[in-house]
């Protein structure tokens, strides 16, 4: 199958800042992992064509910028997404209890044609680190409350990470499947053969 003909998912990771949303999109896309922390500015995008269901596609991953400064972003990041991630610490009720929050901005802002279809994939990071202050069943409660899959990682230990994203992509399929969803609006992305990890960094300050 040409690349022309591979299904583009657009993945959103949300959530607090801190949480490691970018830690765990390189771990994915790049194998790799580093203790210095680097806030995003804006929005950081990596692609990735993995196999779902025997199918092939192409996954553009959008890691946004978790302050408040960077929420009116929003509307042009989320239209055309396929499946959101919103990601929490484990280790943090702050970041947990927001994420209630960050969902219903994100519907607000990518305008789904059937926002209770569209599927919200959440992740409850850094299990590999003590002091847990959100158990596995109080998230999976809310999970079963929003009807939202739930897993948890840790992008330092590589625990979680591939299965977490091939979850997000199988239910992006589908939903692409659904729905029709054409990546759009004002972000523009252009993939070549040659160029499958393309990493691109816009700065909005």
């Amino acid at each position: 199958m040409t690349e022309w003909n591979t299904p583009h998912l657009k993945l959103i990771l949300i959530g607090n800042s801190g949480v490691g949303k970018s830690s765990f999109m390189t771990r994915f896309v790049d194998h790799r992992f580093t203790n210095l922390y680097r806030a995003t500015i804006g929005v950081d995008f990596l692609t990735k064509e993995i196999t779902v269901d025997r199918r092939p596609v192409i996954l553009q991953i959008w890691d946004t910028a978790g302050t408040e400064r960077f929420h009116s972003l929003g509307s042009s990041l989320y239209r055309g997404a396929h499946c959101c991630l919103l990601v929490f610490d484990v280790t943090s009720s702050v970041s947990f209890e927001a994420l209630d929050v960050w969902k219903k901005e994100f519907l607000v802002q990518a305008c789904p044609s059937d926002p209770a279809a569209f599927p919200f994939i959440v992740l409850g990071n850094k299990i590999d680190l003590d002091h847990r202050q959100v158990s596995t069943s109080k998230a999976q409660k809310w999970c079963v409350d929003i009807g939202a899959e739930y897993f948890e990682s840790s992008a330092k230990e590589d625990i979680g990470v591939d299965k977490t994203f091939h979850s997000a992509a199988r239910a992006a399929l589908q939903y692409l499947k659904s729905h029709h969803v054409e990546n759009g609006g004002d972000v523009q992305i252009t993939n070549t053969q040659q160029d499958k990890k393309q990493r691109t960094k816009k700065c909005y300050c």
